[in-house]
């Protein structure tokens, strides 16, 4: 069986969630004082923590069930980052020139969906492998292309194929979509504790982004 289910932790109890990337970096301290710094891993690893995110005792339940579906840290699922799952700025709409994925060899019809994160002159570049259902457009120099009739989306591993040809020579193909982040529980128990009638607390919801 597959170790992930395509299913989104519940949304208005991820609303409220702590969190946001992690990264691994190796310092090494020199008899001078000077440091080495080095980063064995090539791209964050995003935690949360949707402990806040429980209001009713309803939602304490929805929680429950859904860890118990995934079978606790088994299975991965999507999680959506109220900051960050649009190609562009939280606040506005994706549009087809969000994200350039790359340029024409007229060879190549499968490209993956990217993410650029720029400040200055310095930038870099995320893998979006859980694109959303029906959320991306594709453009072939700024000509809107057609899902299902000129490129098709892989939405478990995020990419996308052009069916009819391999884009031109030197054309620039960009995009614009949601996107979720796969992740699965870092914890083997949840604490639950009834606070009253008709409330509920789990202190802690921790989840960790996998690698797809």
């Amino acid at each position: 069986m597959s170790a992930f289910h395509e299913i989104r932790f519940p949304a208005s109890v991820a609303f409220a969630s702590s969190g946001g990337p992690e990264r691994h970096t190796e310092i090494v301290t020199l008899a001078s004082g000077a440091e080495e710094r080095n980063s064995p891993w090539q791209h964050a690893r995003r935690r949360y923590d949707a402990g806040l995110g429980i209001k009713t005792i309803d939602d304490l339940y929805a929680v429950l069930a859904f860890y118990e579906a995934r079978r606790g840290q088994l299975y991965g699922f999507r999680w959506k980052d109220f900051m960050d799952f649009t190609s562009a700025l939280p606040s506005q709409a994706p549009t087809l020139i969000d994200q350039l994925l790359g340029s024409g060899d007229g060879t190549t019809s499968i490209f993956p969906l990217i993410k650029i994160y720029e400040n200055g002159p310095y930038s870099y570049t995320r893998l979006i492998t859980k694109p959303v259902q029906n959320s991306v457009l594709l453009a072939i120099d700024g000509v809107p292309q057609q899902e299902g009739t000129d490129f098709t989306v892989n939405y478990t591993l995020g990419t996308v194929m052009f069916i009819q040809a391999p884009p031109s020579l030197g054309v620039q193909i960009t995009a614009g979509f949601k996107f979720d982040v796969p992740v699965r529980f870092d914890t083997p128990s949840l604490n639950i504790t009834l606070e009253a009638f008709n409330a509920g607390a789990i202190p802690s919801i921790p989840v960790i982004e996998v690698r797809i």
